[in-house]
């Protein structure tokens, strides 16, 4: 499969890129569109998953909490592409950059299904979290970089 991870450039880029995150993460919950949006996107760090004919696939954003902790928000792959190592190498993507801007520390709220996708990658649970919308329960994971 021929894809490549890249940062939404410029509006057309971003209007896609939250229709995607809406489309994955809040629609099935039944919420409106804008509300896979929050008041830090012009301080985080977005990136997408293209395939060869520019569909997005994928989708990640992080966002520093504190000098040395990176938080990743937003992690979401297209169902057909899943289980083929598509989110993995946008995870190490999002590690690189936290690595880059000297985080040493990850952390990310992990819906209970994608467990152990984290794991797999090396971040650990840390405690219980929020249910989100009151439906999806959330578990904290961290890893060190």
């Amino acid at each position: 499969m021929t894809y490549q991870i890249i940062t939404p450039k410029d509006s057309n880029d971003f209007d896609r890129y939250y229709y995607f995150r809406w489309e994955y993460l809040r629609k099935p919950l039944d919420k409106q569109l804008g509300s896979e949006q929050d008041d830090i996107e012009y301080k985080s760090i977005h990136r997408m998953v293209i395939d060869k004919n520019k569909n997005i696939i994928a989708v990640g954003r992080v966002h520093n909490n504190t000098p040395v902790e990176t938080q990743v928000r937003y992690f979401a792959v297209d169902k057909k592409y899943r289980r083929n190592g598509l989110g993995t190498h946008l995870m190490k993507d999002l590690e690189r950059i936290a690595l880059t801007n000297n985080s040493t520390k990850m952390i990310l709220n992990a819906r209970v299904n994608a467990i152990k996708f984290y794991e797999k990658l090396g971040y650990k649970i840390s405690k219980k979290t929020n249910l989100l919308f009151g439906k999806i329960q959330h578990k904290k994971k961290k890893k060190v970089l």
